[in-house]
């Protein structure tokens, strides 16, 4: 059985943790730690008009953000590591500067000293260099900074097809191969047309 992290933050963007949850319910082999902040309940119920029980029930295991003292706040409880999706703002800077204030954080924090996956899928745009001095110091700390850019080679017919790929690529990042995802099979095309 293979353990993921899922931390859901108060960014826009909170389909994103959403459907990763639901879509890792379904994997064979994959259980779900889940820390779920209060602004991403808030913010699920203006994005996708969805409340708590509803998320909490895609998890296996979920635990109170305020809870340091959680199972997946040790690197002694192994797992594959965390994706957080949607990564907010302040989220990536308590990651870059080892701030450890709050459950998602310290999970985060864990996983990179166990050197163990962390996926940040930082939603915030425009940046401006405070943004990308954070990503770049998450970065030199192990983290993979992945924002939930679409992808169109796929021809996405709508907005859960571009979020299922998308959450679909960060799952392949922990070794996590869904059915879903479409694969660039490359191929010649003549361009000068």
């Amino acid at each position: 059985m293979q353990r993921i992290i899922v931390g859901v933050t108060g960014a826009s963007g909170v389909i994103y943790g959403v459907r990763a949850l639901q879509l890792l319910r379904k994997a064979p082999d994959v259980e779900t730690h889940a820390v779920i902040s209060p602004a991403a309940y808030r913010t699920a119920l203006e994005e996708l008009e969805m409340g708590q029980e509803e998320i909490r029930s895609y998890c296996d295991k979920i635990y109170n953000h305020r809870d340091i003292g959680a199972a997946i706040s040790s690197g002694s409880f192994q797992t594959a590591g965390m994706l957080i999706a949607p990564c907010s703002v302040k989220t990536l800077s308590g990651v870059a500067h080892c701030y450890d204030s709050e459950l998602i954080t310290r999970a985060a924090d864990v996983c990179l000293k166990e050197r163990r996956r962390l996926v940040l899928m930082f939603r915030e745009t425009p940046l401006h260099a405070g943004h990308i001095a954070l990503m770049d110091q998450a970065t030199r700390n192990g983290a993979i900074i992945m924002p939930p850019v679409p992808a169109f080679y796929t021809k996405p017919q709508s907005v859960n097809d571009i979020v299922d790929q998308t959450v679909g690529r960060a799952l392949d990042l922990f070794g996590i191969h869904l059915p879903h995802v479409k694969r660039w099979e490359g191929g010649e095309k003549d361009a000068s047309n």
